[in-house]
């Protein structure tokens, strides 16, 4: 069971959510509030697994909370306002509904995650401490992929999707890019963009905004420039 929060200062919008949940027979509510400083209260008595998270809200909106809340649970985001949506996505949320909600695309939106859910939940096979050398495996559509680790190229995060770009061709799933990122192993990948993640062994020249792979050319973040010097220049530089 998937335990289910509802953040909205608007009583008619949270019994509609409410309403949703009791229909699916995965998700579990625990909780909710009018404003996202109540999230704290209710994870004081239970473990919070999704948030079905109004934006406009007084005191704290939830853009506020998303910016400003680490190691925070999954979030679905359900407002009236459209114009968020790339903002949102850029600050990982599962998923972004636009009221007035319809079940079937409330429906959709759980099975999301539920699937994520199954994914990063302790024990899954897909865990930091499970994950292989040399392969893992990641859910495309209905179906399981084979990545082998030597394969890989780069990572490119896009919305609440993350693309795996190997040396034949590209899958897409599910996840944010913090959690793929937090499941690799460091000796053989880096961030070097807050929407890339690269592999060591593929990078063919570094420059002062770019990196060039075997492959294909990747942005240099400023904010990552430094580490990604550091890690990769260290192993074998010649030096005057």
């Amino acid at each position: 069971m998937i335990n289910c929060v509802v953040i909205d200062d608007e009583p008619l919008a949270r019994e509609g959510i409410k309403a949703y949940l009791q229909k699916v027979d995965f998700l579990n509510f625990i909780g909710e509030g009018a404003n996202p400083t109540e999230i704290h209260k209710i994870s004081e008595k239970q473990t919070i697994d999704l948030i079905f998270l109004d934006i406009q809200m007084p005191l704290m909106t939830g853009l506020d909370y998303l910016k400003n809340t680490a190691n925070r649970p999954m979030v679905i985001l359900t407002t009236a306002y459209s114009s968020y949506a790339l903002e949102s996505f850029e600050l990982d949320v599962l998923d972004y509904l636009v009221k007035p909600i319809t079940f079937a695309r409330f429906h959709k939106s759980a099975v999301k995650a539920k699937d994520y859910f199954q994914l990063t939940t302790k024990g899954d096979s897909t865990s930091h401490k499970q994950i292989d050398n040399t392969y893992f495996f990641i859910k495309c559509d209905y179906v399981y992929e084979k990545i082998k680790i030597e394969d890989l190229e780069y990572i490119q995060a896009q919305q609440n999707y993350v693309v795996f770009h190997t040396r034949e061709q590209k899958y897409m799933t599910l996840m944010p890019l913090k959690h793929i990122w937090d499941m690799l192993p460091t000796s053989r990948f880096i961030q070097v963009h807050k929407s890339f993640v690269v592999a060591i062994d593929k990078i063919m020249t570094l420059e002062k905004t770019r990196i060039k792979l075997t492959m294909a050319t990747i942005p240099l973040s400023r904010n990552y420039k430094e580490n990604v010097h550091k890690v990769v220049l260290k192993r074998s530089v010649f030096k005057k």
